[in-house]
Parts: C-alpha cells; structure tokens; sequence
C-alpha cells in the first residue's frame, strides 16, 4: 500500500514536471478545417463517425467513407445535423471498399476531390480486429486484416497524398491502436497490423513534413464501438483481463482528443494516463517536439520501470488462464 501511495507520488511529481515543461516550450500553432475538405475512412461508425460529427461542429466539409450505404446515410443525417454552417457545409459520403485495388481507391478519391474539393484533412479511421491464438489464424483471416488495417489506410494515404504535396498544406491521420506498441495475448494478427502502421506513418512524417503536411498517430485504448462489441464476442481470457486493465473509453473522446491533437500537429494522439505513459516508454525513433523529448528524458527510467509490473501482471494472468484451462480439461 506504502508502495503504490509512493509510485502514485513519483507519477504525478514527474507529469507536472513535464506540464511545466510542455506549457514553457509549446509554441504550437492550431490548424483550422473551417471551410476544408475532410475525409474520414470508417466514418458510418464508431471513432469514425464521432470525429466526422466533431469537424463538423468546427465547419468542416467533410465525406464519409464505408461499404455499408445504409449506415452512411443515416451518419450523414447526424452529421448535417452537428454543422456549424448547415447552409454553407457540404456533407457526403461515398461508398467505398478501401480493401480493393489501389487504382480503384485513386479513381474514387480523384471523383471525390472534383466534386468536393482537394482533401485538406484525411482521417483513417476503418479497421477491424479479431482474436485468435496464431496457430488458430487462417491466412485468409490474417489477409483480411491486412488488407483493411494496414493495406486500405496505405492506399487511401497514396491516393491523396499528390495533391497535399502540391498545395503543401494538409493533416493525415492513421488510426492504430494501444496495440501498435505493445503486443497482446490473442492479436497476432491485430498487433501486426497495427504495428505496421506505426513504421508507415513514422515514414510518412519523415517524408512529408517538408510538404507542411502533419501526420498523427492515433493510438486509443479499447473503445465502446459495435467492432469492439463484435470483437467481445470471440476474446480468449486472457485476452479479455489484459484489455480491462486500460478500460473501456466512449468514442467521443477519442474522437475528440484525435482532432485537436491532429490539429495541433501533435505525432501520438493518447487517452488517458495509461496511453500517455505507454507512448513515452515506447517512444523510440518516433517524431517528437521539444517539450515531447524533454518529458521523456526526464520520465523514460522511471515509466521504463512501471512497465516492468504491467508485463509480470500480463504474465501472470496468462499463466493463471493456462492452468485454469488445464484442470478443466483434467476434470472432464
């Protein structure tokens, strides 16, 4: 108990250190989308839909991208119904499977640009996961996250990414996941996609910032969406009681922290402690600011440290579900 009272100490000593830290060297400049052309990957539901409501609300022009033109009708309604300027703002969806061939997604984007806009923000929010040990992972299971995860947000960044250069201004953002730092029980196949998208958006930054074209990495937590309802249905145990020790967050504010972090041409967009701390200890040779490095030079021994208790307690569940599963079979 004395320990936990310390560590909770030593926590918040070294986060209003590195509040100071942040508040003396950000000289950040917010962007604005008022009057832009927006595009959310994914935007019938979930975080997708939720930030396409949002930039809305900030006058934004914005299109929806799904397969399902059902869902991204009545996300259209909702996201007229949240528009700063509901006779000025032009709201569209277009129905899309971002999985199929490149030359068909740069078709669709080119069509859109002509009758939209050139895309100042693109938002890639489409994604799905599924839990399975690797050897119960079909390689068309682990195609079909591929090919959604990672393979669709490269196709739809490489479809747009021209024309930001031309007009060297705009945002991209790649919606990953806790899991694109850290690997967890049963998301083999998940881990890997989203651990992809971290190496392409680490390049993507390295290419573009020159363009003034700013890119964020998303990295939420499990969040209330019906994928993550879907996904309940198939988790392993341990899987299950790994994910609870980060909770469960609304999409809203995922939402909501993604595009002012975006806007602020921040690199890892976090929720919660939990996230803030796994991207400092995780950090590598990802973009950074100058309060960004300052914070996790100060922080990385010590967070480093912290790291160490979570991984024995994912061990220890993991073992614990083991031997749980072995007196079952004993018993039968």
């Amino acid at each position: 108990m004395i320990l936990s009272i310390n560590l909770l100490i030593v926590i918040s000593a070294l986060l209003i250190s590195g509040l100071i830290i942040k508040l003396l060297f950000y000289r950040g400049c917010v962007k604005s989308i008022e009057n832009k052309h927006v595009v959310i990957t994914g935007g019938s539901s979930g975080i997708g839909k939720s930030v396409a409501i949002i930039a809305a609300r900030k006058g934004a022009h914005v299109t929806i991208i799904a397969r399902d033109v059902e869902k991204l009708e009545k996300a259209k309604y909702e996201i007229m119904q949240a528009c700063k300027n509901r006779d000025t703002q032009r709201v569209e969806y277009l129905p899309l499977d971002i999985t199929k061939d490149y030359e068909e997604i740069q078709k669709a984007f080119m069509e859109l640009e002509k009758t939209m806009g050139s895309i100042y923000m693109l938002i890639n929010c489409a994604g799905s996961s599924m839990c399975a040990k690797i050897e119960d992972t079909s390689t068309s299971d682990l195609r079909k996250i591929m090919d959604l995860n990672f393979f669709g947000t490269y196709n739809c960044i490489k479809a747009v990414v021209q024309s930001m250069k031309t007009a060297k201004d705009g945002i991209i953002v790649l919606t990953g996941s806790a899991a694109s730092l850290l690997g967890v029980y049963g998301f083999s196949a998940y881990c890997s996609s989203k651990f992809a998208l971290r190496g392409l958006a680490e390049t993507l930054s390295m290419e573009l910032t020159p363009y003034n074209i700013s890119v964020t990495l998303s990295l939420p937590p499990d969040t209330d969406t019906p994928g993550f309802a879907e996904e309940e249905l198939t988790k392993l145990p341990e899987t299950k009681l790994i994910s609870q020790s980060s909770g469960l967050v609304k999409p809203e504010v995922v939402a909501d922290i993604l595009l002012k972090d975006a806007l602020n041409g921040k690199y890892f967009s976090t929720v919660g402690l939990e996230g803030f701390l796994l991207s400092i200890v995780c950090c590598g040779m990802s973009p950074f600011t100058i309060s960004e490095i300052l914070i996790q030079m100060i922080t990385m021994g010590f967070i480093r440290f912290i790291s160490v208790f979570y991984i024995i307690s994912f061990q220890r569940i993991i073992l614990k579900c083991m031997k749980t599963r072995d007196m079952n079979k004993k018993s039968e």
